[in-house]
């Protein structure tokens, strides 16, 4: 990944021209000629709080220590006020060891594991409603202008997507500004890195969005008002229980969002309708002929 400096760009991009990222592989096309193509390496990544295992992720293991406590956060076993005293990570035994200075045991949470409809290892542990029957999201408006303009510059960005596919997105966002766009296999490992990231640099949640390429299922939706974050927009579509959980916190949902068009499920009472549609291109969502992301 590559960080910019200019702080109207993003602070963290994705770097598709990472050797570690991607490879190329041969195969035969359609018509039975040779074809080269690149393909996302996923690796194993068994993470440790203290001394406990926890889980073993399938991921591309750009952002190991940002992924490992997100994926802490978000399952409830690193708490916001937690002192974590160090992040050991090592290549070679595709280990990453989280140390806090509060004593954890989470063996009897582990035995209680409810497998979510996330992709590879989204699980999430212990009561799903904890977070929704606790949460106090900020009432903030949403302008109809940021999501176009978001949506513009996230799907013109250079990324891993475009040049392999097979992988989700996810994107922090301030108004109509992309902050960190980060991708993996499964797009709660996405997720979870922006967590890790916005826990480490103590980042405000309160007036952000956050934007993913998959589905607004009660994961994604648990996750970002586990977050505080009170915005979760998506180019994919919803389930009934995501839209359920998102009325219930307050959270604005938005989802199908491609070219012109979008649908809010939840929060609809925050839209400001402020874009003149006439100006919105009709395919934005795409980029140099580029197909959109998958769900």
């Amino acid at each position: 990944m590559k960080t910019i400096s200019d702080a109207s760009q993003y602070l963290i991009a994705p770097d598709p021209d990472d050797p570690r990222l991607t490879e190329r592989i041969t195969g035969v096309d359609e018509t039975g000629t040779s074809s080269e193509i690149s393909v996302v390496i996923e690796r194993p990544l068994t993470l440790y709080l203290n001394s406990q295992e926890i889980v073993t992720m399938m991921t591309i293991r750009d952002h190991p220590e940002l992924l490992a406590l997100g994926y802490l956060l978000n399952q409830n076993m690193l708490l916001p006020d937690d002192n974590v005293t160090g992040i050991d990570y090592d290549d070679d035994l595709s280990v990453v060891v989280v140390r806090t200075e509060r004593k954890t045991n989470y063996e009897k949470k582990l035995k209680k594991r409810v497998l979510t409809s996330g992709c590879a290892q989204g699980t999430t542990f212990g009561s799903l409603m904890e977070a929704i029957e606790t949460v106090d999201l900020p009432k903030t408006e949403l302008h109809t202008s940021w999501l176009y303009r978001l949506q513009k510059v996230i799907n013109t960005t250079p990324s891993i997507y475009l040049k392999a596919g097979a992988i989700h997105g996810c994107v922090l966002c301030e108004e109509d500004r992309p902050l960190v766009y980060m991708e993996d296999v499964g797009r709660h490992n996405a997720v979870d890195k922006i967590a890790g990231w916005m826990f480490r640099e103590r980042v405000d949640p309160g007036n952000k969005i956050f934007y993913t390429t998959g589905r607004l299922t009660s994961e994604m939706v648990i996750k970002t008002v586990r977050m505080g974050i009170p915005t979760l927009i998506s180019r994919s579509g919803f389930t009934t229980w995501g839209v359920d959980l998102a009325r219930k916190a307050g959270l604005v949902l938005v989802g199908r969002m491609r070219g012109k068009r979008f649908v809010i499920l939840a929060g609809e009472d925050r839209i400001i309708f402020d874009q003149d549609l006439k100006h919105v291109e009709k395919d934005s969502a795409r980029s140099g002929g580029k197909g959109s992301f998958e769900d």
